[in-house]
């Protein structure tokens, strides 16, 4: 680890203006020109990206029964920035913000969870069981007391969860997100509610995620017309979010989707204790799996820097008196088996491999987890 001037070299640019050189100050901000006495990084030909964002992340460690340490989900893997989707709800969310969001290096933002106990016991315990879940005031209050982390409002929309009351736990929300002036991110799976009741009460900014599962009755995929409208609110800015998860990503969906012209806005990993070993283990597998059902290069590297940096309130991309915020990474050729959340096996053949990051001055190697 670094604390001294850095410059940056040899690098290609991408989803940032094209630039020779990086040149960060003894404080960790970015400089125009280079500084004097700087230690010189050979990047040997690496891409050089904003630093990754990773939209969709359960890092409440302790705080939920299925959240990993933000160590596991950040900077290791090539991770600068993350939002904590929904594991507190306004009843913990002082927890979270105290032993996680504050006291980490990475930049880590949340949307709070409608329901009161956020994920707690995840799914033992569903957070929207009835009207007593919700209590709309504390909610709003704990916004207003957080609105320098707390980037949106996150609801599960799937049967599993809500029961019998269907499409009314995500119109709450959809409420309480617009009094707040924060958009909606909501987890779509089992019906009820439909995936197009959902799809209904979206505005542009809300953010739709697990957008490419392979579930029954809750896929976009279900009938021509749900994708038609899919795609429809895609265009008029509702924001499509990879959420790959335990089971919340099919290779058929997302390859079908892409090649008739829904691309992702995001991609995001939903990491948690039961997928960090597998189907998701991190970032990089995740967005080299949507590389190889057909999406481009640089669509893939913005859907995890540029966009997903602008939700959390980041600058998209760092310049000159700015943190420096930048991953080092590399595409490599491979031949490596994977699976999505159904089961279903792909041989990658190129494969994102983070290299490093750099926040402030603190240059530090990272990995891809193969395991």
């Amino acid at each position: 680890m670094s604390a001294a001037p850095l410059t940056l070299k040899n690098f290609r640019a991408v989803s940032m203006p094209e630039a020779k050189e990086i040149h960060v100050s003894a404080d960790g901000t970015l400089s125009a020109t280079a500084v004097p006495g700087a230690k010189v990084i050979d990047c040997q030909g690496a891409y050089l990206s904003p630093g990754w964002c990773d939209l969709h992340v359960h890092v409440w460690h302790g705080g939920t029964d299925i959240s990993v340490r933000a160590s596991e989900a950040g900077r290791a893997t090539g991770v600068t920035a993350m939002a904590d989707a929904g594991s507190a709800g306004e009843g913990s969310f002082h927890g979270l913000r105290e032993y996680v969001i504050d006291a980490e290096v990475e930049t880590i933002r949340a949307f709070l969870n409608i329901g009161s106990i956020g994920l707690v016991c995840c799914n033992r315990v569903p957070e929207l069981i009835d009207m007593r879940s919700i209590d709309v005031d504390r909610t709003l209050a704990v916004i207003e007391a957080n609105r320098d982390v707390i980037c949106g409002v996150k609801v599960r929309a799937s049967g599993v969860i809500v029961g019998a009351w269907g499409i009314t736990p995500a119109k709450i929300a959809k409420r309480v997100a617009e009094i707040a002036g924060l958009p909606l991110m909501v987890h779509v799976g089992e019906p009820a509610p439909l995936i197009d009741e959902v799809f209904e009460i979206l505005t542009p900014g809300d953010i739709v995620t697990h957008c490419f599962n392979g579930k029954k009755a809750g896929s976009i995929r279900d009938t021509f017309a749900l994708f038609e409208m899919a795609k429809r609110i895609s265009e008029e800015g509702v924001r499509m979010d990879i959420g790959h998860g335990q089971a919340s990503f099919c290779f058929e969906t997302a390859r079908i989707a892409i090649d008739q012209g829904l691309r992702p806005w995001s991609i995001s990993t939903d990491l948690h204790l039961r997928n960090i070993r597998g189907p998701v283990l991190d970032l990089a597998t995740t967005a080299s799996k949507l590389l190889a059902v057909g999406l481009p290069f640089d669509d893939a590297i913005a859907a995890m820097t540029n966009r997903p940096r602008e939700t959390l309130g980041v600058t998209p991309v760092p310049g000159p008196g700015d943190r420096a915020d930048f991953t080092l990474f590399r595409l490599d050729d491979c031949n490596q088996d994977v699976i999505d959340s159904l089961g279903n096996r792909m041989v990658l053949k190129r494969m994102l491999e983070p290299v490093a990051t750099l926040i402030g001055n603190s240059y530090e190697p990272a990995t891809r987890r193969t395991e």
